[in-house]
């Protein structure tokens, strides 16, 4: 089973691949997106300790506060079996900078299915949904990649492995509770993700 959470409409994360064939949990504090679960990032009470084969948290840490990550984590390991992983998708600020620095900050840098992304979405939230009433949608916190293997310090994860993907300007964290046999193991996964 995966869960996906802050998963948002029916149709707006579409998994790889690799999750073909597998029971699909949607999990969003939004009732508006009719998830399967409606919660926070931070309370997954609803699902049982050790039920979950995969995590798929794509866009939805940074909507956190800074204290709330580390929360949220916890959560994630807390849900997944022995075997499981989380998958966690954000926003690269460092990568981001690039663009701000060179007063690129309202420019259009990629077309989602939502509309047009500048620097200032990807910094502060998706605009037109914060302006359309969904202030949820608002980031509250942001990565790099130093940042992101901090928020997973001091928690029970086998290995964490980061990838930053600057063409999407997002950083990809996949930590396995217990760590790949080898190296082969692990980029097996890691290939299987399309990460």
């Amino acid at each position: 089973m995966v869960v996906t959470v802050g998963c948002g409409p029916p149709d707006a994360n579409e998994l790889p691949g690799y999750f073909d064939g597998w029971k699909k949990v949607r999990v969003d504090v939004d009732r508006a997106v009719q998830p399967d679960i409606i919660a926070d990032l931070t309370d997954l009470s609803p699902i049982a300790d050790g039920t979950v084969d995969a995590v798929w948290a794509s866009h939805c840490v940074e909507h956190l506060y800074e204290y709330q990550v580390p929360v949220a984590l916890a959560e994630f390991r807390r849900v997944l079996r022995d075997v499981g992983f989380v998958c966690i998708i954000v926003p690269d600020l460092q990568t981001v900078a690039n663009y701000i620095a060179a007063d690129r900050l309202h420019e259009t840098l990629y077309d989602s299915p939502g509309g047009p992304v500048t620097s200032h979405d990807i910094v502060f939230g998706f605009g037109a949904a914060i302006a359309s009433g969904r202030p949820s949608m608002a980031h509250r916190c942001g990565f790099t990649p130093t940042m992101l293997q901090r928020a997973f310090a001091g928690l029970p994860f086998g290995e964490v492995l980061l990838r930053r993907r600057s063409t999407q300007l997002e950083l990809v964290a996949v930590a396995r509770v217990t760590a790949a046999r080898d190296n082969e193991d692990r980029q097996a996964l890691i290939n299987a993700l399309g990460l």
